[in-house]
């Protein structure tokens, strides 16, 4: 028997994440998290106590108020880097506390 509907699995899981759009949004704030340990590194990892996502804003506290201050002088920058890992557009703002 021949099949005449056949799509390839990547077709069936992209559109699945387009008819459940709240899902994939998550997916992608879930790789920003993870990408903060991976654009920054372990040495920052050690110092970053609570990461979330919220409203396309990112949270971050830190325990370092020398660490801290030069994430924010570089935010802009950092926040393309971390949107170019996750692929898309994810946050728009990051706080650093």
């Amino acid at each position: 028997m021949k099949r005449r509907n056949t799509q390839s699995l990547g077709e069936v899981i992209r559109d699945f994440f387009e008819d459940n759009t709240e899902l994939y949004e998550k997916i992608l704030e879930i790789r920003i998290q993870r990408a903060w340990g991976e654009v920054l590194g372990k040495m920052v990892m050690q110092y970053t106590r609570n990461i979330y996502v919220k409203d396309r804003v990112l949270y971050v506290s830190l325990t370092s108020s020398v660490l801290r201050s030069e994430l924010l002088l570089c935010r802009e920058r950092l926040m393309k880097s971390l949107n170019e890992y996750a692929g898309s557009a994810v946050i728009r703002d990051i706080v650093i506390r």
